[in-house]
């Protein structure tokens, strides 16, 4: 899957948009901010609804993991009518790449989950605007359901 996910995904996108790495089980998926949501928003792109479509095109065929999306941002404070800080603003961020992956492509919802990270576990320092960039993403975690997990852990069921 994580090949599919590569070729699929880079065509297009730069590669500060896109990162795909694999942990044993588990794929991850960092995307940068600027390619999914307008500035200091959590409104999605064009570009956003195009790559989550190529997403949840190979993920639809997969009945066996759920899609965690982890919303993070940079260290500068922020507040709006809308959005009281960077928690809150990873979570909005969130939660609008879960709505399009179930209202626009039809995932199932009992497979999506949705969690903000704010400024924190950062990749890089938030001092410099590069780093901060880096920071500002989101990342998509395509896991094995725990029941699954549960029977590899089973010694007696191998």
């Amino acid at each position: 899957m994580a090949v599919n996910l590569k070729s699929a995904l880079n065509d297009g996108l730069s590669d500060q948009d896109i990162e795909i790495k694999v942990d044993k089980t588990v794929v991850f998926i960092n995307l940068s901010d600027k390619m999914l949501y307008q500035s200091g928003s959590s409104n999605l792109t064009p570009k956003a609804k195009e790559v989550l479509g190529k997403i949840a095109k190979i993920v639809e065929t997969r009945k066996d993991i759920d899609i965690m999306v982890e919303g993070y941002t940079d260290n500068k404070p922020i507040a709006t009518d809308c959005i009281k800080d960077n928690w809150d603003l990873s979570v909005k961020r969130a939660t609008s790449v879960v709505r399009m992956l179930q209202n626009t492509y039809k995932v199932d919802p009992n497979k999506l989950i949705a969690a903000g990270r704010g400024e924190y576990n950062t990749l890089s320092d938030n001092n410099t605007a590069d780093g901060r960039a880096n920071n500002r993403r989101t990342r998509i975690i395509l896991l094995p359901k725990l029941d699954q997990f549960y029977e590899l852990m089973n010694p007696n069921k191998m």
